[in-house]
């Protein structure tokens, strides 16, 4: 379903001048506002008046992460304080966390591109959603309250945590969307056949899952297991949150509100602007927001980008599905890894759960030692040691095949490896420490 025809099936030329009028208006808004902004682009030798087509946007400065922890907690703020109506941060652990400040009119955008979103994934007034991202500070679960209001949906706020009852609130209610991370919807698959549930019974029809990186191998597994649709969302709390681009039934990458933001994918390295289809780092301008608008902000998600209209009859840019991300990306042994490639090759081994870790380490001679631990299905721990041994053997040599380098292996008893109800830790490096 498409919620808004008139901005998603928009014709590539109206675009573009909706596009660079907001973002003219966008860099003349920041320029006399922001202080920051005024100084970072007086600094780069750019200003309004630069910025005559689309294109000129590679004439400005990125703005990046520590921008916005400098600047905490009101130092991008275009606004007054007193039309501020809402504040969210960043979900990390460590250090001064980021603040994305939002109008009565961002919220009202945010709730327009959550509803295109869950449009996306086929939600109308008549389902009831059962929102298991967290409410709070975190985007997750508000981002899709928003969007599910905006469309009349009955709308469940569980937030995370708490399986059993997610369970029976599920069968019990009769929800029909399922909104949470990836890694959770596999848990609550888990622990729904412990406990007798059959899933599949119920009404439980489609997804929205995000919040995290998560393979094409693992969409199918939760599709599986669940009996649904599975359909891949992206946001970032610096942008907005969840309702920046969503994939439609087509599921064939994720589509960008354009008249929302603007993307662009760069050379990580250059920052030169790259073309459709070459693999690059997502950068995002906020073309409307008030609160705290960002210029050209790099996400560090590395993805590609194209334009062209969609079998859906949309008609915004898509981006892929994310390849990881430039600032997580793993550097073993001079070999560049990201976990969801070893994800993505440890689901295709049967016999493995998708649940892993891997810890890094320094050995004896300071070189990286990679230990890759792996769920092992149940029934193998009570078949014999040989098997075991296979599997192994297995594993590490499609590892050795698809990354280029040795991983220790260590098979691990079910439920061994830490579950989480929000984003799957899946690295711990004690190269660090």
């Amino acid at each position: 379903m498409i919620w808004n025809p008139q901005f998603e099936c928009q014709n590539a030329v109206d675009r573009q001048l909706l596009q660079l009028a907001r973002l003219k208006n966008l860099v003349e808004t920041l320029y006399s506002r922001v202080d920051f902004y005024r100084r970072k682009l007086d600094a780069a030798g750019v200003g309004p008046r630069d910025l005559g087509s689309l294109a000129d946007i590679a004439k400005f400065p990125f703005t990046v992460k520590d921008d916005l922890r400098d600047t905490y907690p009101y130092g991008l703020l275009a606004c007054t304080q007193s039309e501020i109506e809402e504040v969210h941060m960043s979900s990390g652990t460590t250090g001064v966390p980021v603040v994305d400040a939002y109008t009565r009119y961002d919220v009202e955008c945010w709730e327009e591109g959550m509803a295109r979103t869950l449009s996306g994934a086929g939600a109308t007034r008549h389902d009831t959603v059962q929102n298991c991202y967290g409410y709070g500070l975190f985007t997750g679960g508000l981002g899709v309250h928003y969007g599910a209001k905006r469309i009349g949906a009955n709308i469940i706020p569980m937030s995370s945590g708490n399986t059993a009852k997610q369970l029976m609130v599920m069968r019990d209610f009769g929800s029909t969307i399922l909104c949470s991370t990836p890694s959770y919807a596999l848990f609550m698959a888990e622990e729904a056949r412990e406990a007798g549930f059959d899933v599949r019974s119920m009404r439980l029809r489609s997804g929205c899952f995000g919040a995290e990186p998560w393979s094409e191998n693992m969409r199918k597994q939760i599709e599986a297991e669940l009996g649904i649709d599975a359909f891949d969302i992206y946001g970032l709390t610096e942008i907005t949150g969840p309702g920046v681009a969503f994939e439609c039934e087509c599921k064939d990458g994720m589509h960008v509100n354009e008249d929302l933001f603007y993307p662009e994918i760069i050379d990580p390295e250059s920052g030169r602007p790259l073309p459709d289809g070459e693999k690059g780092e997502l950068v995002f301008t906020t073309l409307v927001k008030e609160g705290t608008p960002l210029l050209r902000y790099r996400t560090r998600d590395v993805t590609i980008i194209s334009h062209g209209a969609c079998a859906c009859g949309r008609t915004t840019a898509k981006i892929h599905r994310l390849f990881g991300r430039t600032d997580d990306m793993l550097i073993i042994r001079g070999v560049n890894v990201f976990p969801s490639q070893i994800e993505h090759a440890l689901i295709e081994i049967e016999g493995t759960d998708p649940n892993y870790l891997i810890v890094l380490d320094r050995g004896p001679a300071h070189l990286d030692e990679v230990e890759l631990q792996v769920e092992v299905k149940k029934e193998l721990f009570t078949d014999e040691t040989r098997s075991l041994e296979t599997l192994r053997d297995k594993i590490e040599s499609v590892m050795k095949s698809k990354l280029g380098i040795q991983l220790k292996i260590k098979l691990v008893e079910p439920k061994t490896i830490e579950r989480s109800v929000g984003k799957a830790k899946r690295v711990v490096d004690r190269r660090k420490i």
